[in-house]
Parts: structure tokens; sequence; C-alpha cells
């Protein structure tokens, strides 16, 4: 896919997120990887109303060379390719939203643990394990590098990550196309939902079930 391909389909992502309330106002942002660089969506931008000609574009370096401001997520986002990478090489679509129900469940959630446990089939196989990362104030190093050590931590076990959870704020998922992420995180927000509706009481998938969906699917868990 080319370089103006990706700018029509990360605003093609940001449009459908925005109208379907998985972000709002000027939250969230996407990024994907180039051979050269990064396309990221610009600060304070409205994922509804993305325009492709003005989404920053910044080099292999992190230095901007077009576009609107960067979004200040940016460090965030090129440590969680370098890392993901190692992983899944083809890793090449970040996206960050705030959405509503995953954020929810960080607001009486213990640091350092798992958002979700594995209530359902899909979630195991299309999320796997979302690790929550202490809180930090948007933007701040100190997040990317918690971010990199919980993919890094993840993948050398085994079980490599597609999102991760900073709490108080929200999802981080990637994946190779802007397409695949937003399934990522579509999938990980009806499952918070489905978990707060249950009133967190719901029994995790019996290890047999788990098992069996690693050797049908290859579910990362």
């Amino acid at each position: 896919m080319g370089e103006s391909q990706l700018r029509e389909a990360i605003c093609r992502a940001g449009a459908s997120l925005f109208a379907r309330g998985y972000v709002h106002a000027t939250a969230g942002n996407i990024s994907v990887r180039l051979d050269d660089g990064y396309l990221i969506t610009p600060t304070d931008a409205c994922l509804g109303t993305l325009d492709p000609a003005r989404l920053a574009r910044v080099d292999a370096q992190g230095t901007q060379t077009g576009g609107d401001r960067a979004s200040k997520t940016l460090a965030l986002h090129r440590r969680i390719y370098d890392a993901a990478r190692r992983f899944d090489p083809g890793t090449a679509c970040v996206i960050h939203t705030h959405s509503t129900h995953c954020v929810a469940l960080t607001l009486n959630h213990g640091d350092g643990t798992e958002l979700l446990p594995p209530i359902t089939p899909y979630f195991v196989m299309k999320v796997g394990h979302v690790p929550c990362i202490p809180y930090h104030r948007p933007g701040a190093p100190e997040a990317a590098e918690a971010v990199a050590q919980a993919i890094t931590r993840h993948g050398e076990r085994g079980a490599p990550i597609r999102a991760v959870m900073l709490s108080r704020l929200g999802p981080n998922v990637w994946h190779e196309t802007p397409e695949q992420a937003m399934a990522v995180l579509e999938e990980l927000e009806e499952t918070a939902r489905l978990h707060l509706l249950a009133g967190r009481a719901t029994a995790s998938l019996p290890e047999p079930a788990i098992d069996e969906l690693r050797r049908a699917f290859g579910a990362r868990w």
C-alpha cells in the first residue's frame, strides 16, 4: 500500500471510530509505519474529520518533515513499533483511543495487572493479554518505556501482545494495517463492555477451552 493509500486508510479508520463512539472530541491518535518514517494524526485533531494532506509525516529519527504538528504520543508509537516488530515484524499501525468501557475498568483497577480475564473466545483469539500500565501523564516518556517493557516481557514468554491499557487514559493497539488494528480495538472495547455489564463477576473460559483455541486458531494466551 502506497503512502497516499495509507493516508486515506488512516482517515477512514478515524472517521469510523469517531462515528461509532470509540473516540470523542480530539481524543485518540493513529499512526502507520513507512519505509522511511511514519505518518501520524496531528495533535488535537478530531479523528472524525481528518484531512489526508494534513497528517504529520515524520522521518525515521522522529523529526517532522511535513503536515500539521504531530501528536504528542509519537514517542510512544515509535517505542511500540520498535518493541512489537521483534515479535511481529509486520506491525505497521498503532491506534490509541479513550474508549469508554476500557477506561472505566481502570478507575478501580490495580496497576500492573491484566485489564480483562479471558471471558470470550474471540477476545482470546483476536486480542489476547492486555496488561495495564500504571498512570502517567499523557505523552510521558515513562509510559512509553513501560509499554515497551510489557511488550518485551509477554513476547519473550511466548505470548506476544497486540494491546496495552494506559490506566485512566485508554488502550493502544497495533497490527499490520489500520483495518486490522481497528478490529483488535473493537473486540477489546466490546469485551470490556460485556465485563462491566456482567458486574465484573464474569467467569473465565476454562483452561481446556483456551488450550483448544491455541491449537485450533493459534491464540496467544
